[in-house]
């Protein structure tokens, strides 16, 4: 199977796994490389913009920190669903790194993707090397840009990668115990294994139920609450789940 079709198999597992591998896009100036969204102001408008669709669903202002981790989070799950998918589906990494990926500024739901390069193929056991490659840079400019805890940063890594395990699982049971040996696997990078724990798996989890050790800060929106892996549990009322930025 060519990567271009591992791609369309990928991205019918939801939006958050969607990368466009269309050659054709290539002539569409506003997508930009990866390796610039640390150093250009597309993060800091994306912190903004969610920002304001936060407070307009809660109905009062959201801190710039906690628009900063939800925004993280949402881009975190982007970025590395599809590797995820891709590996534990197909035994392949297409070109989806910071040499290849390509984002686009949306102003409505997550940004689409496009990997300029899907045919170049990592063996899938490359699969937690971009947790230094894609997410590592996109923490330290998140946490360059608003004064929000790198714990919590990563503590969303850690999540939007257990969080893509339980989709991808429940969309391909056939794959479920494979998806999650390597989630397992991501979640073990030095980066991310001290964000959360695996447990035995509670329904609907296959393999590992995550509990991280942090909180995205969702909790402190107005009316929000918590996300099924905080570590705050039951101790704040009225949790929600957490679709992210």
């Amino acid at each position: 199977m060519s990567m271009r079709n591992v791609l369309t198999d990928v991205a019918r597992v939801g939006p958050f796994f969607a990368v466009s591998a269309d050659p054709a896009e290539g002539v569409d100036p506003t997508w930009r490389p990866l390796a610039e969204l640390g150093t250009s102001s597309a993060l800091a408008a994306r912190v903004d913009h969610v920002g304001r669709v936060l407070s307009e669903q809660a109905g009062a202002p959201v801190a710039e920190r906690v628009a900063a981790s939800i925004a993280v989070q949402g881009l975190a799950a982007r970025f590395l669903s599809a590797p995820l998918a891709a590996a534990a589906l197909h035994g392949v990494l297409p070109g989806l790194d910071p040499a290849t990926l390509h984002w686009r500024v949306s102003m409505t739901g997550p940004w689409p993707l496009w990997s300029a390069d899907p045919e170049r193929v990592r063996p899938a056991a490359g699969l937690p090397a971009l947790v230094a490659e894609i997410a590592e840079p996109l923490v330290e400019a998140a946490a360059a840009l608003v004064p929000v805890s790198r714990k919590v940063l990563w503590g969303n890594v850690g999540s939007s990668v257990a969080g893509a395990e339980r989709v991808l699982a429940g969309d391909r049971p056939p794959a479920a115990l494979r998806t999650a040996e390597l989630a397992a696997a991501v979640l073990d990078h030095p980066l991310l294994a001290a964000t959360g724990m695996r447990r035995p798996p509670a329904p609907p989890d296959t393999g590992w139920t995550f509990r991280r050790r942090s909180c995205c800060l969702y909790y402190r929106i107005p009316g929000g609450g918590t996300c099924g892996d905080c570590v705050l549990g039951g101790r704040v009322p009225g949790g929600r789940a957490l679709s992210p930025g």
